[in-house]
């Protein structure tokens, strides 16, 4: 993954911080023996002689920081106690350092005066400016016009419900919604449990409303006060919408409209809905938001039919956003390893075998952080500019075959065998233009398919992934499973022979 402007940006004003934080421990420590040594050197001399010591605090704190997830926004430190876990980061640190010192003495010569009142002021700069950003971004910022505009109306929303919100795509959502300082209803049932969102459980910002949201007084009671709607819930995938056709319909259709139908009724004109790219089927063009679909799945029809229906229900006060989404990698709170690339880099790993069906397809794969960070861009655009409107979302760098995927991940783990084989019967087969997103929203993708392949790769070896072909992982196993233990589907027959064909290793969806 390509370092981040943002984090960047932040780690030097931290760096900023922290040297000034140094500094002014110096100045008091000089200040405080000057009343009580008559000779002492000169201030530029005494200061100079601090150099190395200032240098090893950089050295030791920034990697620190980034460890405690300051840059990389990691699970402890997008909770509700981040100014907790800074303080932490500092002591940790200047812990370190004083170490440092300790064990050589004639290099680092930091006074005990300097060393305490620099741990303060660091941690009170950092804290203070994390504080001051996060009041910025949910009091200030929602109130200033848009860039270039005319009107002083708010351009972004502040109170945002979510439905599904605790899925795949969801689970990376929420944590950026939140550090943007909007205030998040979560409406969800949970299926998966509440470790996907765990870390953000508790956070001033986010309530959680625990529901089917099929429930229409779960989904009434959920509007109140909201001024736009991100809509995730749906059976997800070709194999799991396969399982039973009716149950699909009712989750992904008819809830879909009912949960449109009372926005609209709460006069909610945001209205973001997850698609899939998977609607453009087969093709050898490369297709933009105004090419022909050609669904091959139940899953892709029934996106279409919900794209029909909202774009149908648009006028001046509803105007749904619909964004298509490549195929997803990558991991979040709640990961899943269906899909392709994350499922062929753990049987390389794990079975040491990549078997790859269907080489020469096409396929626009796109980061789940990506993905996630294209709702938070078309919540933040001026509604006029993606009211109304589709756009499919990733990067022409993602379009790849899924040979070459499978060549990238066999040179990224070259003890398993590369296995390429005919077709498993997917007929899908396309590349996506993604100039609009880009054009109009300036979005750009901040991951690769190789980053996401390393990023599997790493949660592997440090033991965060212990069986990937748990029902936890899988869409259509988790559903199987709770079909068997609750009935939530019918179709029984169908039902077990998919089920068999979902546990037989040598099956590869390519969701």
């Amino acid at each position: 993954m390509r370092i981040k402007i943002d984090a960047l940006l932040r780690l030097v004003a931290d760096a900023i911080m922290l040297n000034c934080a140094a500094l002014a421990g110096l100045l008091i420590s000089y200040s405080e023996q000057k009343t009580r040594v008559t000779a002492i050197l000169p201030i530029v001399p005494f200061l100079t002689q601090n150099v190395a010591s200032i240098l090893l605090i950089n050295l030791l704190c920034l990697p620190i920081f980034a460890m405690f997830g300051f840059y990389t926004r990691g699970r402890a430190y997008r909770g509700r106690y981040k100014a907790a876990v800074v303080c932490q980061a500092v002591g940790v640190s200047y812990l370190a350092f004083t170490g440092a010192c300790f064990l050589l003495p004639d290099l680092f010569v930091f006074p005990r005066i300097a060393l305490l009142a620099g741990a303060i002021l660091t941690a009170l700069f950092l804290a203070g400016a994390r504080i001051w950003m996060q009041a910025w971004t949910s009091l200030v910022q929602p109130e200033l016009p848009h860039r270039g505009s005319q009107s002083s109306q708010p351009t972004r929303p502040k109170n945002i419900v979510v439905i599904g919100g605790a899925g795949y795509i969801g689970s990376s959502l929420l944590a950026k919604l939140l550090d943007r300082g909007y205030k998040v209803r979560l409406v969800d049932s949970f299926m998966f449990g509440e470790e996907p969102i765990s870390g953000l459980i508790g956070h001033p910002n986010l309530q959680v409303v625990r529901a089917d949201f099929r429930q229409i007084d779960k989904i009434v009671e959920s509007m109140y006060g909201m001024d736009a709607v991100v809509h995730l819930g749906a059976i997800v995938g070709d194999p799991a919408c396969a399982l039973d056709e009716d149950f699909t319909l009712e989750v992904n259709l008819m809830a879909t409209r009912m949960i449109a139908e009372c926005a609209k009724g709460f006069g909610i004109e945001r209205f973001i809905f997850a698609s899939t790219c998977s609607v453009y089927g087969a093709s050898d063009e490369v297709l933009d938001e105004r090419s022909a679909l050609n669904p091959v799945s139940l899953y892709a029809r029934s996106k279409i039919a919900c794209e029909k229906i909202l774009l149908h229900m648009a006028d001046d006060r509803f105007k749904p956003t619909i964004l298509r989404f490549g195929t997803v990698y990558g991991l979040s709170g709640r990961t899943r390893f269906d899909l392709v690339v994350n499922l062929l880099t753990a049987k390389a790993i794990v079975d040491g075998k990549i078997t790859v069906f269907g080489e020469d397809q096409w396929r626009p794969f796109v980061h789940v952080d990506d993905a996630a960070a294209a709702i938070s861009y078309a919540l933040d655009a001026r509604i006029d500019t993606v009211g109304s409107d589709i756009f499919n979302v990733g990067s022409e760098e993602g379009n790849m075959t899924l040979g070459e995927m499978g060549r990238l991940i066999h040179r990224l783990v070259p003890t398993a065998e590369l296995i390429m084989t005919g077709s498993d019967g997917d007929r899908r087969n396309y590349r996506v233009d993604f100039s609009k997103i880009r054009n109009r929203l300036d979005f750009r993708c901040e991951w690769s398919v190789e980053g996401g392949i390393k990023q599997v790769i790493a949660a592997f070896d440090a033991g965060r992934v212990r069986d990937y072909t748990a029902s936890e992982y899988s869409n259509v196993k988790f559903l199987t499973e709770e079909a068997q233990h609750h009935g939530l589907m019918t179709n029984s027959r169908r039902m077990r022979a998919l089920v068999d064909q979902a546990v037989d290793p040598t099956v590869v969806y390519y969701n």
